[in-house]
């Protein structure tokens, strides 16, 4: 059992005597207790009391902590570590957290809690049966991982050999099987869906093994399970996913169905990937109970929005959307078929892979290993009379010139391409080898977009910002004065980040006969964007300062997500 300084600075103030705290310490080792339990137990104190004492000496407040709602995803500090170290987290604001604790003198579990979080501490004081309590009932989800993980038997963690194919075949379907692993496995997916998290990855390294939940964005540390239990949990994933468990060498794509209630299913991608240490995976979540497809709520601004809607409800020609990885690029593409899929419509996709079925859509996943890839669907789609094709993705010149093939004979073309903003998308599609004047004649419109994390309604309040920082972030001077941006405090709505759900930032681009001429001309993409802001496209950083203006993000995500121009 840790000792603290606690017990010093009670016989310091004379709250207890000598003996007192010598009978205390000898039962706190006897029972595996804390000093504070066996001084309670002892009717020297109860447990307000002594909250209330500790407080007072240590200069700190005490609070009520369950009227306090936490998560674990406010840091990166696993659960098992917040008990070990009696300490939770219940704020955070920039570079500091807000520390629950009993005995604040155990100086050594704040420093054990700032070092993994990477924050300062600071602390208030709570009784611990609220403290306890707390943890019994943090993440639901959360303390049954906690009692699996005690029968995977965590404390006698061994590290195996990590060659990848320690172990045979039969063996491995064997621990596959194994209650524990099964309902470990089963619990991470459930808990992933109730905080809401867009990805899992499960990442094997030399000495350990760790899960990590995507959140808004952002990646949250759940829970190191024992890493001797590597093989069988990947094993498990991808058993539900039908793919090899005997290939360990190479890359391998799946997805798990799992249904919930018979009114809620949820898909997971799965992607496997060898690495040093063993496979890594990744599952990304696909809820269609919390697909987005008004375009109205995605973020669009008036302007914006209205440019899309009229050029995606045009006969033919090209719309692109372009951004990163997980900018939600296929949101936007799915919610402007969603709009046009009407019973007179013909509507193809082709997808790589198709993350959400629509009825009445006809989607085609593409599959390289039997030679289905875009360019050969989008052969197929042209005599299958369509009036609008859907390309999940522009990868390559084949690709590129069937679609804009298509555009350019009668068809409404929407695809994604990974450009950092929309006047570079039109360069793009010219060094992929497509002709100036094609790309010209063929692209409508082009919006590049970025998701921003908004700032949470329930604690968001007027943050000051100096003059310098608001310039150089792109606000022009004569606005200083009157640009307010928000920021969030942290609150149990947003579980103390300052931050709930997301938000769109996008530029939109229509291709007008200035830009078009400019594309003829062979102009570079600095060209191009100087012609759209004088026309009055917004750049990404324009349309992020927009959102800071009306309180949606702080200007901190501003930063975060977009480059100045």
């Amino acid at each position: 059992m840790k000792q603290t300084r606690l017990g010093d600075i009670l016989l310091r103030k004379q709250a207890i005597n000598k003996d007192q705290l010598v009978k205390a310490q000898r039962e706190m080792r006897l029972n595996g207790s804390s000093l504070t339990t066996e001084l309670v137990k002892d009717g020297i104190f109860t447990e307000i009391d002594l909250a209330k004492f500790i407080g007072k000496s240590f200069g700190r407040p005490v609070i009520d902590l369950s009227k306090v709602e936490v998560q674990l995803n406010l840091t990166d500090i696993p659960l098992d570590i917040m008990r070990k170290n009696g300490a939770i987290p219940i704020h955070r604001k920039g570079n500091a957290i807000t520390l629950a604790v009993v005995d604040p003198y155990d100086i050594n579990a704040l420093d054990e809690m700032a070092f993994i979080s990477g924050s300062q501490v600071d602390v208030v004081v709570v009784t611990e049966p609220q403290l306890l309590g707390k943890f019994e009932e943090m993440g639901g989800a959360g303390q049954q991982l906690e009692d699996v993980m005690g029968e995977l038997g965590a404390d006698e963690m061994e590290i195996v050999d990590t060659e990848l194919d320690s172990m045979d075949e039969n063996s491995l379907a064997a621990e596959t099987e194994a209650a524990p692993v099964v309902k470990l496995v089963n619990l991470i997916l459930l808990d992933a869906i109730k905080r809401g998290a867009s990805d899992i990855h499960l990442e094997p390294y030399e000495k350990t093994l760790r899960v990590r939940y995507r959140v808004d964005g952002v990646l949250h540390e759940i829970m190191r399970p024992p890493l001797k239990m590597r093989d069988a949990m990947v094993s498990r994933i991808k058993i539900q996913a039908r793919l090899n468990i005997a290939e360990r060498r190479v890359p391998q794509d799946g997805r798990i169905k799992l249904r919930l209630s018979k009114a809620k299913t949820v898909d997971f991608r799965v992607s496997v990937l060898p690495t040093l240490f063993g496979e890594k995976v990744v599952m990304r979540l696909l809820d269609s109970s919390n697909l987005q497809l008004d375009m109205v709520k995605l973020g669009y601004e008036k302007d914006d929005l209205a440019n899309f809607q009229h050029h995606i409800h045009q006969p033919y020609g090209m719309v692109l959307v372009t951004g990163p990885t997980g900018s939600g690029k296929t949101v936007s593409l799915y919610s402007a078929v969603a709009e046009l899929n009407q019973p007179g419509v013909n509507i193809c996709t082709a997808e790589d892979p198709v993350e959400f079925n629509f009825m009445g859509i006809n989607q085609v996943n593409v599959n390289l290993a039997v030679g289905l890839d875009f360019p050969a669907a989008l052969k197929s789609f042209l005599r299958q009379d369509p009036d609008i094709i859907l390309i999940g993705e522009i990868r390559d010149y084949d690709t590129a010139a069937i679609g804009v093939k298509a555009a350019l004979t009668g068809h409404l073309v929407l695809a994604t391409l990974h450009t950092n903003d929309a006047p570079s998308t039109m360069t793009r599609m010219i060094n992929m080898g497509i002709e100036a004047f094609l790309v010209g004649s063929a692209v409508n419109l082009v919006t590049a977009q970025r998701l921003g994390r908004r700032t949470c309604k329930e604690c968001s309040a007027p943050i000051d910002i100096p003059a310098k920082a608001l310039i150089d972030a792109g606000i022009p001077p004569e606005e200083i004065g009157a640009f307010q941006p928000m920021q969030g405090k942290g609150c149990n709505v947003c579980s103390g980040t300052g931050y709930k759900g997301r938000v769109g930032i996008y530029q939109v681009m229509p291709v007008s006969d200035e830009i078009r001429d400019a594309v003829y001309a062979g102009k570079n993409s600095d060209d191009i964007n100087d012609i759209a802001v004088l026309q009055g496209v917004k750049t990404l950083r324009m349309a992020a300062l927009n959102k800071v203006r009306d309180g949606s993000i702080s200007l901190e995500e501003c930063l975060r997500v977009t480059v100045g121009d």
